[in-house]
């Protein structure tokens, strides 16, 4: 007897999967509730566990897309299958037959001394031409070449292309030209169809200023190691500037809504979603309650989201919801960019790389750790006055970071 292991629900909102990876191969010995696959839909990544114990027979294939309650494996009861008797090798031997028979000699017609030998009016026209009399087989008495062969010969002949000034061919170009295609994942499909929906559906702007990261690269210096032995994280930026964030949010609550239907609804809490890079594509976990955390607390929480991306085990609970969103592209390089709203949310901030800079300070010129920051806002929601003034408050609370311990 053999039970059928099938897709189980995984989400509200989820009608398929794919079947992502097996780990456990036909014909193995599967405990039960061992995992035995990975499913991967458009938000996150599942395993497949084994509902009893027995053989494993598989019957979808690394790749296919199922429906939610398909068949994925049989698991039939009893230990390993007997193993497949190998099919009988057959003997074969290669004869090569040995073709004793030479090819037929041509039997020479009677030659002469003549054969060959061009007539005077043939040989002057040969020679001027510079064809080979060994070429030519003559039609006149005995083989001899006549005129009229020296002319045929001449007309046969292909012309030689000028030698001065003929254009040179350009070299094919090295390297392969090869093409790959491979299918879409269910996250990579769904990040498309959003991000192109926001485009369509928001009135998206960007705003943009910058911040001199001095205060804070000298904080972290100062106390990076007593804050390391403490809490067993390191200090890093994202804490600051989600804290940040957290505390502009209060004084610009649209900053922290979103429009449904004819409501706009604010949100009294912080749930910052943190853009991740992650093996399989871009995933957003949410630090929920943001604002009641310390930067240690924080620290932690962005740590473990990161590692649980990097191993595609975030849970669909994890990544769902969030009121505002950080991306960081400047771990990649990036100077400046125009960042995209994370549906249904109104506003997302872009961090870019570090560089120095020369900047005025009190009369002089000096230089400085600045970064540009970016906030992209659905203009339906927010005014320019509040995302200019939402920006400028967290620039504010970076520069001084003082701020953020004592909430002014």
């Amino acid at each position: 007897m053999s039970l059928e292991i099938k897709v189980p629900p995984v989400g509200e909102s989820i009608t398929e999967v794919v079947l992502s990876r097996w780990i456990k191969n036909d014909g193995d010995v599967v405990e039960m509730d061992e995992v035995i696959a990975e499913l991967e839909s458009d938000k996150a990544t599942f395993e497949l566990t084994a509902e009893q114990g027995g053989t494993l027979r598989t019957i979808a294939a690394e790749g296919d897309t199922l429906p939610i309650g398909a068949v994925v494996c049989n698991i039939e009861d009893g230990g390993a299958a007997p193993a497949k008797a190998d099919a009988p090798k057959a003997e074969e031997k290669a004869v090569v037959a040995e073709d004793k028979t030479s090819a037929p000699v041509a039997e020479k017609s009677g030659e002469s001394y003549a054969t060959g030998t061009p007539s005077p009016a043939a040989g002057k026209i040969l020679a001027e031409k510079g064809i080979d009399t060994g070429a030519i087989k003559g039609t006149g008495v005995d083989g001899r070449i006549t005129k009229d062969d020296a002319v045929k010969a001449e007309a046969g002949k292909k012309p030689e292309a000028p030698k001065a000034t003929a254009p040179v061919a350009a070299p094919a170009p090295a390297g392969s030209r090869t093409e790959r295609r491979e299918k879409m994942s269910p996250l990579r499909r769904t990040v498309a169809k959003r991000l192109v929906a926001v485009k369509s559906e928001t009135a998206m702007l960007t705003t943009f200023n910058e911040v001199n990261m001095k205060p804070i690269m000298d904080l972290r210096i100062k106390y990076k190691d007593q804050f390391k032995e403490k809490y067993g994280v390191g200090l890093g930026f994202m804490s600051f500037f989600t804290k940040a964030v957290t505390e502009a949010l209060k004084d610009f609550p649209s900053v922290n809504g979103r429009i449904e239907g004819e409501e706009i609804v604010y949100n009294n809490f912080a749930d910052i979603s943190i853009a991740v890079s992650a093996p399989k594509g871009l995933v957003v976990p949410v630090i929920r309650n943001a604002e009641s955390m310390t930067l240690a607390q924080i620290e932690k929480t962005v740590l473990e989201l990161a590692l649980k991306a990097r191993d595609s085990k975030l849970t669909l609970e994890e990544m769902t919801g969030g009121t505002f969103t950080i991306t960081n592209g400047g771990v990649f390089g990036s100077m400046m960019s125009t960042p995209i709203i994370n549906a249904p949310q109104s506003a997302i901030l872009g961090m870019h790389n570090i560089v120095e800079r020369p900047v005025a300070e009190k009369g002089e010129v000096v230089i400085r750790p600045m970064m540009y920051v970016a906030l992209s806002y659905d203009h339906r929601i927010i005014d320019g006055r509040e995302s200019v003034g939402f920006l400028v408050r967290v620039k504010q609370l970076l520069e001084d970071p003082a701020r953020l311990l004592l909430g002014i």
